[in-house]
């Protein structure tokens, strides 16, 4: 069969002489020695070579013989009695912050905590992160963090807080201004605060909002709510622009119901189908079977052509695209052919959109089948109308007290200016934020409230299901609760953990029903039958609007979160500043992103396909209502030719109060964003664009290394599959001429030698789960102590992740498939890189692990020229402070402070300048997993070794246990379940590694060609 030809970026696909120029040159750092030019030079006689290795021989001698700084440890004068040194503590808590609600437990060492895990309690998550939660530990440790209070700016303590702000309640209305959040305990505490306060309210603000679906479904339905979404439940599942993996409500809920519809076998050849319409290139469209790019100004005629194709009475406009036609029309006849078992979701925020697809879910019966409205989601409840209404109340001198908790509306609010402009007129704001972000730093006072990691609180993240949140730590700072705060300001002397406790032990029966509560860290209802709801919208009236809608310019804008950094809030993280994004596989930056053709036809813009192996990028000036921003350009396929994508989240305030990651970095869109007489519009759709001729470096990943053309991934339709489930392996079969057994026969050592008479570890992984989130990258870096070495070093191909994402583009480079290959240190057999190492320092186990000792590595690099899957991280610097010379430190963004090294890990060695380092299949995990078994007299079992890429992915798509272990997930999947897609990444080299690939299932109709990178 033919093969489909796999490109991770346009010079892969066109073999440009850039490319291959960087394929030849792999490593093509010099050294970071300053003498390196001269030393290396030709020229240079060999007496000179002869003194710089004389020299670098004593060098190496004296610094063998210098010490490590003596830190000495402080012991305990009272030991706390639930801590043990060296031994892990666990806490349920809750991560519910900007609308994502994820259960959670939380790794604690020496009453730090260090990783946070998924809880598989929860029924709605059932374990599953995101990105964002793995990362949110390392935001306790924020050096940017407000430290204590403070009056215009000077720091003061809670008494004079109190005492002022108590004083000024009194002189007329209060508003409290947060964004979405699900305390149900905390909403009876601000009505009983608000009560005591005539004509006060709270106003909800949400910086990327859904007004627009709860004010549809209020009309449609009669409640101002979102609804479950069960995507388990569905057998065809479309979306208009709506990133359900990615950034849309809950992804990590959605994630994980999305897989199970993925999970494909030859016993039961059975997945879901995904048609998705957007603007941009979003994981949800990479993940999709079928993907059609459209203007922002074509949403409205989507929606009704859709509805008008499932029967809907109603006068759609003519999609001049065939292409995008026919795709709505199978979207239709795919619904209507589901029979109920069908969803449909948009992330629109125009409420006639959302009516129109309310209206269809309707029409297709999803309603009581993949729609729940008996349990209700709470993850938003902002409120647009009310928000503009403020603002002009607030420029009216009509608010006496603002109260600000969890917003920052001075930056992301649409009319920063007018909101900067009405605040100035407010006599009494105070700001709960933890920093003093853009909003806090125009409040007369701050109140820092407490991270989650140190807080008590409680979650209702749907109807009925409780989540709780317990202090993992004491409150490193001077920050107080800002439930405390109103507790104190109401006149009340009880705290707001008593006040939290009481409610619940009356509600639970009890102090042991509460410990039990918190636990689990849950409390859910029986399970249930999904509840339908009546469909009352009025949809002539939303159609007659959408048919009337503003047509669009030339060019077109859409705003969108990105995955790693979603609205801003974590943007001074550097662990989620370095992730590359999925689909640009670019670090540290915002960024206008084009397709390729838009590229090329700007004016005075000659990009070539060698534009993406450099680092500089060409600067585009983007003016949208006589508001520009500057960003380079970064040429994404996929993108619709007159669309412009960029991320919100970005151009924040001055490093010094935001901090050093977020700030000055990027450019802020929000003010791009407008406000259509009813919701906030998050695209334009007629803007400008031009080519400033300047540069702009952008640190992008997805150059680096390239596999050049060798077949890495495997994929195949679902017609294919069933018509023969052998077919997408068919070239292993190429192995059998080596004998019989091609891992014994195919070795020039004999037959034996190496063998595993116990544990034996390996890791699978399912192409069809993965989603390419970087939920594992995230994940491995919080266990591992891996490194972050800056934009610069990104730059240069320094990057330190242990397992990142690939990302391969196939077929057309204006409407490309995508599949997301997840990329580790193998642990091969026979591996490559142990024979060539002079010092031993990679060695193989007898547990299957190819293992570092990071104190003989002497960085040669050998191993890491010598490994086909490019997977070894060479420490070209100082990054931690690890190493014995002095000022030799690369610190990035305060990494190294001493209050952000408390996220480290104990339990794994940091590795320091010019040593190597890569995947150890999370070693400490497996030490930990197999000593806790043999104190309880027992053998390993299955699942209680589990690595930190694999309980951080939130689809289960990697398996990892013992492949020795018969009744082990991992042997069953490689010998029972899935051996018919099962491959190994270029196992015709015989290099045998540990990890396995379960080859990409897309649910096309029609013969597709064989497919291999």
């Amino acid at each position: 069969m033919e093969q489909k030809k796999y490109w991770k970026s346009l010079e892969e696909l066109h073999n440009t002489n850039a490319h291959k120029a960087a394929v030849e040159n792999e490593f093509s750092s010099e050294l970071p020695f300053e003498e390196s030019e001269g030393l290396l030079s030709s020229v240079t006689p060999r007496r000179d070579f002869l003194k710089y290795l004389g020299f670098t021989t004593a060098a190496a001698t004296i610094a063998a013989s210098c010490e490590m700084p003596v830190n000495k440890a402080i012991p305990y004068v009272n030991k706390p009695e639930e801590i043990t040194p060296g031994v892990p503590n666990y806490y349920a808590s809750t991560y519910a912050i900007d609308g994502e609600y994820v259960p959670v437990v939380v790794k604690t060492r020496e009453g730090r905590p260090i990783k946070i895990e998924g809880n598989t309690l929860s029924s709605i998550t059932e374990g599953a992160t995101t990105a964002r939660v793995q990362g949110s530990v390392l935001s306790l440790y924020d050096t940017a963090r407000l430290r204590f209070p403070t009056i215009g700016k000077a720091e003061a303590n809670w008494a004079e807080v109190d005492k002022q702000v108590m004083a000024a309640l009194s002189g007329g209305p209060v508003v409290l201004l947060s964004n979405t959040f699900s305390s149900p305990t905390t909403k009876k505490l601000i009505g009983e605060f608000l009560a005591k306060y005539p004509g006060s309210r709270h106003v909800t603000y949400d910086a990327v909002s859904y007004s627009g679906l709860l004010d549809a479904n209020l009309a449609a339905h009669g409640k101002r709510v979102i609804p479950s979404y069960h995507f388990e439940n569905a057998k065809v599942i479309v979306s208009l622009g709506a990133d359900f993996l990615g950034t849309w409500l809950n992804p990590a809920e959605f994630a994980k119901q999305y897989s199970k519809t993925r999970k494909i076998n030859a016993e039961k050849p059975e997945m879901s189908q995904h048609f998705h319409f957007e603007s941009m290139m979003s994981i949800s469209g990479a993940n999709a079977d079928y993907r059609y790019a459209h203007k922002p100004s074509e949403t409205n005629a989507l929606a009704l052509a859709l509805y008008s194709a499932l029967g809907g009475a109603v006068s759609a406009p003519a999609i001049a695209d065939s292409r995008l036609a026919a795709g709505v029309k199978d979207a239709a006849k795919a619904l209507q052919a589901a029979g109920g078992k069908a969803l449909v979701v948009s992330g629109s925020n125009d409420v006639d959109v959302q009516t129109i697809v309310a209206a269809i879910n309707d029409k297709i019966g999803a309603n009581g089948n993949t729609i729940d409205w008996n349990i209700t989601s709470n993850y938003r409840e902002g409120n647009d109308a009310e928000m503009v209404a403020l603002v002009e109340d607030m420029k009216a001198g009509r608010v006496n007290t603002l109260l600000v908790y969890n917003a920052n509306p001075a930056y992301d609010y649409f009319d920063a200016a007018g909101f900067t402009q009405g605040l100035a007129k407010v006599k009494n704001s105070v700001s709960f934020n933890d920093r003093r972000d853009e909003t806090t730093e125009l409040c007369k006072i701050a109140a820092p409230d407490h991270h989650y990691l140190e807080s008590w609180n409680d979650a209702e993240g749907k109807t009925g299901h409780y989540s709780f949140t317990q202090p993992t730590i004491a409150p490193l700072f001077k920050t107080r609760a800002f439930q405390d705060a109103l507790l104190t300001w109401s006149g009340s002397t009880t705290t707001w953990a008593d006040y939290l406790k009481q409610e619940w032990i009356t509600r639970l029966g009890g102090q042991e029903a509460w410990d039990k509560t918190l636990q689990d860290g849950i409390i859910e209802p029986a399970a249930a039958a999904l509840g339908g709801a009546t469909f009352a919208g009025n949809v002539n009236d939303a159609a007659a609007k959408l048919g009337n809608s503003k047509k669009g310019g030339q060019y077109e804008v859409v705003f969108y979160e990105k995955v790693a950094i979603g609205n801003g809030r974590f943007a001074n993280n550097p662990w989620l500043q370095e992730m590359p994004d999925p689909i640009t596989k670019a670090t540290w930056d915002n960024y206008a992103c084009v397709s390729n053709t838009l590229a090329k036809n700007l004016a005075n813009t000659v990009l070539g396909d060698d534009y993406e192996v450099h680092n500089d990028k060409k600067v585009l000036k983007i003016t949208v209502n006589g508001k520009a921003v500057e960003l380079p350009l970064v040429i994404v396929p996929g993108i619709h030719p007159d669309v412009v994508a960029i991320a919100v989240g970005y151009g924040r305030s001055k490093q010094e109060l935001v901090g050093k990651a977020a700030g000055e970095r990027g450019a802020n869109v929000y003010p791009m964003v407008s406000y259509n007489g009813k919701s906030f519009d998050y695209f334009a759709v007629n803007a400008t664009v031009e080519n400033t001729g300047a540069d702009f470096p952008v640190a992008r990943t997805q150059t680096h290394n390239s596999l050049e053309g060798r077949p890495i991934v495997k994929e195949t339709t679902l017609e294919a599959f069933i018509k023969n489930p052998k077919e997408v392996n068919e070239d292993r079969e190429e192995l059998a001429h080596y004998g019989p057994d091609f891992r014994s026969d195919a070795t020039i050592y004999p037959k034996g030698v190496y063998t595993y008479p116990g544990i034996k570890w390996g890791m699978s992984i399912d192409l069809n789960s993965c989603i390419g989130c970087g939920s594992c990258t995230i994940a491995c870096q919080s266990e591992n102590n891996v490194s972050v070495v800056g934009k610069d070093q990104v730059a240069l191909g320094h990057e330190m992740h242990w397992i990142r994402i690939d990302r391969y583009f196939s077929g057309d480079e204006n409407n490309p498939e995508v599949v997301f290959q997840p990329m580790l240190c193998q642990h091969c057999d026979n591996a490559p890189c142990e024979n060539v190492c002079p010092v031993s320092a990679t060695n193989h186990s007898s547990e299957g692990i190819n293992q570092m000792a990071y104190n003989r590595c002497i960085g040669t690099r050998y191993c890491a020229n010598n490994c086909p899957y490019k997977v070894r991280r060479f420490n070209w610097r100082d990054w931690n402070g690890a190493d014995s010379m002095a000022d030799n430190l690369y610190d990035v963004a305060d990494m190294n402070d001493n209050l952000t090294r408390m996220v480290l890990n104990p339990d794994v060695v940091m590795r320091s300048h010019g040593t190597m380092e890569k995947c150890s299949f999370c070693v400490q995990r497996l030490q930990d997993a197999k000593l806790s078994a043999k104190k309880a007299g027992r053998p390993l079992k299955d699942g209680e070794a589990r690595t930190a890429c694999q309980t951080g992915c939130p689809t289960n798509a990697i398996v990892f246990g013992n492949v020795n272990d018969h009744e082990s997930e991992i042997f069953k999947v490689r010998n029972e379940l899935q051996k018919e897609r099962l491959y190994y990444v270029l196992e015709e080299t015989h290099t045998l590694p540990s990890v396995s690939y379960l080859a990409k299932i897309r649910n096309k109709a029609g013969k597709e060609e064989k497919a291999e990178a």
